[in-house]
């Protein structure tokens, strides 16, 4: 365990922002994150994983904690089910692979999405129908305050969209450090409804989908949609998809006929914000290094050396262009730092 100083973060967040940090550490083990954590000469610390959901706009003016905890073993099992415990510094793709090609089911809907699975919980994740919270047995957590562990079970995690506790009243009290799935080995629930999987699967030519099939044609979507943060700095969809109520949505229906949405409750649909964002005219727009991506109006992107507050001051853009053409507010799913 290494303290640097005056590191670039910009091999560390999937945006590519180059901004500074003015201490750096990678930790392996939680014995090395109790110890960083416990340092008192440095009072101010930011925690760092897959930096997948996170936009940087200024230098970081404190002591970077990057958690690199790797592992991933099978916890308990029986003859339908099984527990697997995954630490937090594991990539999130190559986790979902790892369950792929052992046939345990439950997480092929979720392939692709950028991120370690430490910070998964946090965001509640999901895609394709699928959200963590539906795998998601219990984490554990290192208390920022006096690195105590704690466990949180799925209830205790309050999951909602893209929402959880760690994002709520336990923002920046804990660091989670491993989380348990609970995936089938038998009789797989296969998610296939959801958006153009099942006519993704038919151009597959695939009329009775594996995991590993649904697998193969969300990673299909995904990549005809949204690029590769290797190739283009994004973090993936830049904004939640709005909840508003059915009311509000059939006054809309008015003015705009092929408005699409999804029903929620009784009283309740997510409209999509890529939807609101396209039909805003800002798909496919380029402002110097920086836009929002061709394919998917929920991008935003960074073509080369862009800054994080040109990034922000587009997403506002956004947001106030949508809110005066809709009355609609679409929300960051990005941490703003």
């Amino acid at each position: 365990m290494h303290i640097q100083e005056n590191i670039s973060l910009k091999p560390f967040n999937t945006f590519g922002i180059d901004v500074r940090a003015d201490y750096f550490v990678s930790v392996s083990s939680v014995e090395e994150l109790k110890s960083v954590l416990s340092l008192q000469n440095y009072p101010n610390k930011l925690i760092l994983g897959g930096g997948s959901n996170m936009l940087l706009t200024k230098d970081v003016n404190a002591l970077v904690i990057h958690v690199n905890l790797k592992g991933i073993e099978v916890f308990s099992e029986n003859e339908h089910e099984v527990y697997v415990k995954a630490n937090a510094g594991e990539n999130w793709h190559e986790f979902v692979l790892w369950c792929i090609n052992n046939n345990y089911g439950g997480v092929e809907n979720l392939s692709l999405i950028p991120g370690n699975v430490g910070t998964a919980p946090i965001q509640n994740i999901g895609a394709y129908g699928v959200e963590l919270k539906d795998v998601f047995h219990s984490c554990e957590a290192i208390t920022v305050e006096n690195s105590s562990i704690v466990n949180f079970s799925n209830d205790e995690c309050n999951f909602g969209y893209r929402n959880s506790i760690f994002k709520q009243q336990a923002k920046g009290k804990y660091i989670i450090t491993s989380v348990t799935f609970k995936l089938s080995k038998t009789n797989h629930h296969l998610n296939i409804n959801y958006g153009t999987i099942g006519s993704q699967l038919k151009a597959m030519q695939i009329d009775s989908p594996t995991i590993q099939d649904i697998s193969k044609a969300v990673i299909a979507i995904r990549e005809s949609k949204l690029p590769n943060p290797k190739d283009i700095g994004n973090s993936g969809s830049f904004f939640k998809n709005p909840v508003i109520p059915k009311t509000a949505f059939n006054k809309l229906l008015a003015n705009f006929e092929d408005m699409p949405s999804y029903p929620v409750s009784d009283t309740e649909v997510k409209v999509p914000a890529g939807w609101l964002i396209e039909k805003a005219g800002f798909k496919g727009k380029r402002f110097g290094d920086f836009g929002v991506h061709k394919n998917q109006a929920l991008v935003l992107v960074n073509y080369g050396n862009a800054k994080g507050e040109d990034i922000l001051k587009l997403s506002k853009l956004i947001q106030n262009t949508v809110n005066r053409l809709f009355n609609i507010n679409i929300e960051a799913e990005v941490n703003i730092i």
